[in-house]
């Protein structure tokens, strides 16, 4: 299952010098096997800003702070996109900042008001390029570079897209090239396709899209649904979450080889990530077999006494995954 586990994760970040390039821009280059949103918190003058979110796709950089880098201090927020699942990706800053869950321009950053909350920022100190500008790196404890952190960010898709191409290691061979000649086939894609700008767009729309195999969630509420799944392979139920299905769109967890049962649980929640109720009631899709699960990302592989030990009880529905299952997830 190593379409969501990963390696820990670090921001690569050196030495700013906050007096020199008075016009020079902040370029932040993905070298992880993710693709990404970040937000960035600018210090300056006594004043916090921050702004959001900005897609990097792995091997790419992108000018995220353009023009006087005269701030005091700029800060980092990065997060996976929802297609991952459990977000991999630690928050260890110390600085925390107001954050939306879309698109935003925060001028107080420091003072959250309607729809915002409160991330965690960590202080980035980018290096000089030899064009007078700046770059910071965000970067895996793995240590690829460019053209690996392509290759493995290709093949965590596809796993998760239901082909073998693990292990997720951005070394290429036999197995990654099958599995990523299967998948371009299956979608009537030309081989050329890898190297077009949007291929990541192509890899994670057919990730979303429903399946004829193996369990695929879909959200046909106008809330975000958190879903969890648990699989039995014959001595152990290992429950997993939270992955986050965005309104009108499909996500395929990633699931073992061959399991012998699979089960699936899933919640709307509303901005601030509380638990949606109707007329009362809490808008989930569960069943009678009760799992362990948190309110943070999890993977437990014990499942007797929960509450016990600090856990939630939770009731998973079984999924026949005998020719595949999409679950359609929709409000009264």
């Amino acid at each position: 299952m190593t379409g969501w586990r990963s390696r820990a994760l670090a921001t690569i970040v050196t030495t700013l010098s906050l007096t020199s390039a008075a016009h020079a821009d902040l370029k932040l280059c993905n070298r992880m096997s993710y693709v990404v949103e970040t937000a960035i918190g600018v210090d300056s003058n006594g004043t916090t800003a921050s702004r959001g979110w900005l897609r990097i796709d792995p091997a790419q950089c992108r000018v995220v702070v353009q023009g006087a880098l005269n701030a005091d201090r700029i800060m980092l927020n990065a997060r996976a996109l929802p297609v991952y699942g459990v977000s991999p990706l630690p928050q260890n800053g110390t600085d925390r900042l107001c954050i939306a869950e879309d698109n935003f321009v925060i001028a107080a950053a420091r003072q959250c008001r309607g729809g915002q909350t409160l991330a965690a920022f960590t202080e980035i100190k980018p290096t000089d390029t030899e064009d007078g500008n700046k770059i910071a790196y965000l970067a895996e404890d793995s240590g690829y570079d460019d053209e690996q952190a392509k290759l493995a960010a290709i093949q965590r898709l596809l796993v998760i897209a239901g082909y073998d191409a693990s292990p997720i290691d951005g070394v290429d061979g036999p197995k990654t090239q099958a599995a990523l000649s299967a998948f371009l086939k299956s979608r009537g894609l030309k081989p050329e396709i890898v190297d077009a700008p949007d291929f990541f767009d192509v890899m994670i729309k057919a990730v979303q899209q429903p399946s004829g195999s193996g369990l695929t969630w879909c959200n046909d509420t106008k809330y975000k649904i958190m879903a969890a799944v648990a699989e039995d392979d014959g001595k152990t139920i290992t429950s997993r979450g939270w992955y986050g299905v965005a309104p009108g769109q499909c996500l395929r967890p990633d699931l073992g080889a061959q399991p012998k049962r699979v089960f699936s649980f899933a919640e709307a929640v509303d901005s601030s990530g509380r638990p949606v109720t109707i007329k009362g009631r809490a808008l989930n899709w569960g069943g009678g077999t009760t799992l362990c699960t948190r309110d943070s990302k999890f993977e437990l592989g014990e499942q007797g006494d929960c509450a016990a030990r600090g856990l939630a009880a939770t009731g998973f529905a079984a999924i026949d995954l005998s020719s595949g299952k999409t679950l359609r997830l929709s409000a009264p």
